[in-house]
């Protein structure tokens, strides 16, 4: 199949446009999926900001019509929307033309079946990759589906109004950066019908990020989000990543509240439910999980990546599930992701205190200390990961995701990237001098 198989990544399709994904192999991949995908019914189409998102939607229109499937076209929406719109219309499945953070040069195409489920590798997607790269061309079907257009963007709203109690929230002052990302379009419906006033940054949608890489676990991205915090006294902060389903937080301070502490906070919805269970991912703190598990939640412990941990959800059927990117999952959204009913949530949460966030973060939701997570360029990775097993052999390891290894004073997980060429290190400890001591023996060895 060559090179051009590699755009299929674990959790979805990523390349650069007109070289590796094309108008022609998207089209492909759109009749593929639509014979893949085991329900009857429609195929709901999205699409982000990108410059080039809008023709390579049409191009996979294109190839789930000839398919012999009826298509729904949603217009310009985030992904959890596209979700949402698998339920709403009743539909097969869905597809958005999408490479989330990824720079401009970048698009791709995330896949859901009609449960609605993310199709990884692991899922589906090795066969839909398998079917659109096949040499000969998939054959029509006899009768081609139609297309209709649909705006999701109200009943999206009503949704993520009846997700939370907003008459818990407060008229206070928050800042939102939207990256110039596709969470926008959905903020200028959603934010007049909440109480508090709001300090609006790169809320326009422009596929080309002409202010930053909308990425909000790059701390670099988060640094005018926390000037506007400081400058106009505002509560706290919210930056969403380039197709709104991940969300991100700084504090009063300007502070960034890490994912694994989004994950206590937002856990703590959930609290009461009867039998509680949460999916984390390697890379949690260990503290959090812990202190979850204390509180009476069952933790279920999982590979990285939204596809893995929507799956272990459905497995355990669990209430809630977190990854440190800024993915966060809901039962009752399905077991999916979604960046706006996390800021939802989360502040749902929040105001239920009368106390700045800091505090209230640092009271019952902080970690240990930990690094952010840090990459590393490797030429033989497998070979990296043995050495440093054989360096820390002692201590206890597993291998669920890359080499995870526990320590008295602390733990580390080190992984490949599933979405890029790099290995990735997370590390806590016990204390500050802990965790040096500990990054450095990794690095050495790296």
């Amino acid at each position: 199949m060559g090179d051009i198989a590699d755009i299929f990544k674990a959790y979805d399709i990523r390349g650069k446009v007109g070289t590796e994904l094309t108008e022609a192999l998207t089209q492909r991949i759109g009749t593929s999926f639509a014979a893949w995908l085991p329900a009857a019914g429609p195929v709901v189409v999205g699409h982000d900001m990108r410059p080039d998102s809008r023709q390579l939607a049409d191009a996979l229109a294109a190839g789930v019509t000839a398919a012999g499937r009826d298509v729904i076209d949603i217009g310009m929406v985030t992904s959890d929307m596209a979700v949402f719109g698998v339920t709403y219309f009743q539909a097969a499945g869905a597809a958005i033309i999408t490479a989330s953070h990824n720079p401009g040069e970048y698009n791709g195409i995330k896949l859901f079946d009609n449960t609605p489920k993310t199709i990884g590798l692991d899922q589906g997607l090795a066969a839909v990759r398998d079917g659109a790269l096949a040499a000969d061309a998939p054959t029509p079907a006899t009768q081609a589906g139609s297309s209709t257009q649909e705006d999701l963007v109200d009943p999206w709203v009503e949704y993520c109004l009846s997700f939370v109690d907003i008459s818990k929230f407060k008229p206070v002052n928050i800042a939102i950066d939207c990256g110039n990302g596709m969470a926008g379009v959905v903020l200028e419906k959603l934010l007049p019908r909440l109480p508090f006033a709001t300090e609006k940054l790169y809320i326009d949608p422009d596929g080309t990020f002409p202010n930053h890489e909308a990425n909000p676990q790059k701390l670099e991205t988060l640094k005018d989000l926390q000037a506007t915090v400081q400058a106009k006294d505002c509560y706290l902060g919210v930056a969403f990543d380039g197709d709104g389903d991940r969300m991100a937080m700084i504090d009063e301070n300007g502070q960034p509240i890490t994912g694994s502490e989004m994950m206590s906070l937002l856990a703590t919805k959930y609290v009461k439910t009867p039998s509680p269970s949460f999916v984390y991912e390697v890379r949690t703190s260990r503290t959090v999980v812990k202190r979850l598990e204390a509180n009476g939640f069952t933790g279920i412990r999982s590979k990285a990546g939204r596809s893995n941990i929507g799956e272990v959800m459905r497995e355990h059927n669990a209430v809630f599930g977190g990854e440190t990117t800024g993915h966060f999952f809901f039962k009752d959204y399905w077991s999916n992701d979604s960046g706006m009913l996390s800021m939802l949530v989360a502040l749902e949460e929040i105001f239920t205190q009368d106390r700045p966030v800091s505090e209230m973060i640092s009271a019952a939701h902080t970690t240990s200390p930990m690094i952010p997570e840090t990459n590393f360029e490797v030429a033989d990775p497998k070979a990296m990961l043995q050495k440093v097993s054989e360096a820390f052999g002692e201590y206890e390891q597993d291998w669920l995701d890359g080499l995870s290894v526990s320590l008295p004073s602390g733990s580390f997980n080190l992984r490949a990237s599933n979405t890029e060429p790099v290995m990735r290190l997370n590390a806590e400890a016990s204390d500050e001098n802990a965790l040096a001591e500990l990054v450095d023996k990794v690095k050495s060895l790296i």
